[in-house]
């Protein structure tokens, strides 16, 4: 599998597992293009309390382990889940509680991206 099908994979895996716990208001932001960016791809997605944070958090975990083998670089918040950060180091998840996203406006930073909303 070359690298352009496995980030792909990885992306619809991900989605799919946010889908399955009831994540909201997906974007998929390609950063490809974009000059010293930290991923090629950020997935964000809002979720309605710390409970489902951290549900989507572990969906999306589990979801791409048992299904490509595959575990997260690294982890980050989920000790509060008003958000989660999961790095897969090309692809980065962020999963944030529908008043701290609305906070951090993550999407303006990311303006210049090719952006892809889902539709649930």
């Amino acid at each position: 599998m070359n690298n352009n099908t496995a980030k792909q994979a990885l992306i619809d895996k991900i989605v799919d597992a946010v889908q399955d716990t009831k994540g909201e208001d997906i974007m998929i932001f390609d950063l490809s293009k974009i000059e010293n960016s930290v991923a090629e791809t950020f997935i964000i997605c809002s979720a309605n309390s710390n409970t489902q944070v951290s549900a989507i958090a572990g969906n999306i975990e589990k979801k791409v382990r048992n299904d490509l083998q595959e575990r997260p670089w690294h982890v980050e918040g989920s000790e509060n889940a008003m958000w989660v950060l999961v790095d897969y180091v090309s692809v980065v998840v962020h999963i944030f509680q529908k008043n701290i996203r609305e906070y951090y406006d993550i999407e303006e930073l990311w303006g210049d991206a090719q952006i892809t909303r889902i539709e649930a």
